[in-house]
């Protein structure tokens, strides 16, 4: 029976007083705790980073390699200002610091907290030196303690860093790192360094071995070098032998990358003379000039596209890409015109006196030249790349620049486009009828003298636009044209004087003979090989690789 006046107890009472306490116990000791643990992790930060400031090098080598082992990121900032000379010691304390410039004081922040500690000028600190050895410790500390990063470009560096380095002591972070990895660029990095670094460090040779195997699969000089210094030095006498096999794969591989690479390069140049000769090759054959000033015409398309750039920059510069999609037909109409107003003042005198003509037109390319230098001087003009230009498509050994790419697609659709033209439009079949035969072409009503000023206008004009493709690889100066004029007669005699097909096998031909040659003899000396070489196919092809018939031969 119940006592009165005693209020009924509820079962739960008893359980919630004792869990309210502790659940308050438990924050209380979270509060606590968390401020002390991170004191803690400081101060066992802090007599590491503090002896980063000794004299002594193998101690800086010591703390720096003791930093790394914690894993702790707020390491990364002190070692990478050690790295890059910003780490110094406060010379009226002896406080360690880390400097940023700021006009003509230092700002100081402590070395693990970043918080401010005042300004010094740069008498009034002593800046922490670091030699070749110790620098490159803090490159491998520092790409291990940001495997974990989460910018996978911060992860990819330090993977390299870690592969560079071979520092033992970071394979079992690396291989935490490469387990979570997901992008597939830098997990190709990070399997790299973990092949290494167990090639070189595994107690077991058969695990030696299959790291070395590992490796053979990757065309990467740096490789090579690794397998080489393994197949010298590495003790067990089956782990040399595989070295030296994967050795000799890895440089088969090297090799064919690198004749894709001079592929590439090749082409790259060749379409560079071919837009700079195709031109030429059109006033060449139509007119029989040799234009000596045609050069002048790809500096100009060049300066156009400088200019055309400059409007951007001042007038839309949110609209910088598509300049150079402007400055292609401005570059177009301009050397144009300006070739059209050349044949009308002087070239149309000249017809039938070569000797004058070369001499006529290598005097006007003076003059323009110098012209150029009076408006813009003598200096070299930036050109820049779109952003859709810059960059490069990396492939590992082999890097494509975006720029060379365009380029190679440019030339190509400007020789497929003037090939339309002269095949499929009335003005390009009276074009082959002047060609074949002048006379005859006169006496059937085709204006000669009007189809000679658009040709040489046409010529210009194709010019101006391989300006427009050089300003995005070369500098712009008003010395640009005559680095091609040569290369470009060379590429329109090689192929057949007036042949568009002649045009492009022989600027694609010298430019892969450039750049196969160019390892072995130097720039120098493969141009002059190669003019030595079609100096010979000449005395033998006199009219080239595809000789046109028509009123060469009737002359």
């Amino acid at each position: 029976m119940a006592s009165v006046g005693t209020a009924p107890v509820s079962p739960r009472g008893p359980l919630v007083r004792p869990l309210v306490v502790a659940v308050l116990c438990l924050l209380l000791a979270l509060l606590v705790v968390r401020p002390v643990g991170a004191q803690e992790a400081a101060a066992d930060l802090d007599p590491l980073v503090r002896q980063l400031a000794d004299r002594d090098f193998a101690a800086k080598i010591t703390a720096v390699e003791a930093l790394g082992a914690t894993g702790d990121t707020r390491a990364v900032p002190v070692l990478d200002a050690m790295l890059t000379g910003r780490l110094a010691v406060r010379s009226a304390d002896g406080r360690l610091v880390i400097t940023e410039s700021r006009g003509s004081v230092l700002l100081l922040t402590d070395p693990l907290s970043g918080a401010e500690v005042g300004e010094a000028d740069k008498s009034a600190v002593d800046f922490i030196a670091v030699n070749n050895r110790l620098r490159g410790v803090l490159r491998g500390t520092l790409g291990g303690l940001t495997l974990l990063s989460p910018d996978a470009g911060r992860r990819r560096e330090a993977a390299d860093a870690v592969f560079r380095t071979r520092d033992s002591a970071l394979l079992p972070l690396l291989e935490r790192a490469a387990a979570r990895e997901h992008d597939a660029g830098v997990k190709s990095r990070m399997d790299r360094a973990l092949a290494a670094l167990r090639a070189l460090a595994a107690p077991d040779p058969a695990q030696r071995i299959a790291a070395v195997t590992a490796l053979r699969n990757l065309a990467d000089p740096e490789v090579r070098s690794l397998l080489a210094t393994i197949a010298a030095a590495d003790t067990d006498a089956n782990v040399r032998e595989a070295a030296a096999t994967a050795q000799r794969h890895v440089e088969q591989r090297l090799a064919l990358w690198g004749v894709l690479g001079n592929v590439f390069q090749g082409v790259s140049l060749g379409s560079v003379l071919l837009l700079a000769a195709v031109g030429l090759a059109i006033t060449f054959g139509v007119m029989g000039v040799i234009n000596m000033a045609h050069g002048e015409m790809v500096m100009l398309g060049a300066y156009t596209t400088y200019v055309v750039q400059d409007l951007f920059r001042t007038y839309a510069p949110g609209a910088f890409d598509f300049s150079v999609l402007v400055a292609i037909p401005s570059a177009f109409l301009v050397t144009a015109l300006i070739g059209i107003l050349i044949e009308r003042s002087i070239i149309r005198f000249l017809y039938g006196r070569p000797l004058e003509t070369l001499l006529a037109t290598w005097g006007l390319s003076l003059v323009l030249q110098q012209a150029v230098r009076s408006i813009f001087g003598p200096s070299n003009r930036e050109v820049g790349n779109p952003s859709w230009m810059s960059g490069a498509l990396d492939l590992g050994v082999l890097t494509l620049t975006y720029n060379r790419i365009w380029i190679i697609v440019f030339s190509i659709a400007v020789f497929a486009a003037l090939m339309l033209l002269i095949r499929a439009s009335g003005f390009g079949l009276q074009m082959r009828a002047v060609t074949q035969n002048r006379r005859m072409a006169a006496a059937m009503g085709i204006r000669t003298g009007r189809v000679d000023a658009l040709t040489f206008g046409l010529g210009s004009g194709i010019a101006g636009m391989a300006g427009v493709a050089l300003s995005q690889i070369d500098n712009v100066s008003p010395n640009l044209g005559q680095s091609y004029i040569i290369d470009s007669f060379m590429v329109v005699v090689f192929g057949g004087v007036g042949n568009l097909w002649g045009t492009l096998v022989g600027a694609l031909t010298l430019g892969l003979a450039n750049k196969f040659l160019e390892p072995y003899a130097g720039a120098v000396l493969a141009k002059i090989l190669i003019l030595v070489a079609i100096i010979l196919f000449i005395q033998k092809r006199p009219r080239g690789l595809f000789a046109l018939r028509g009123r060469a031969v009737e002359t």
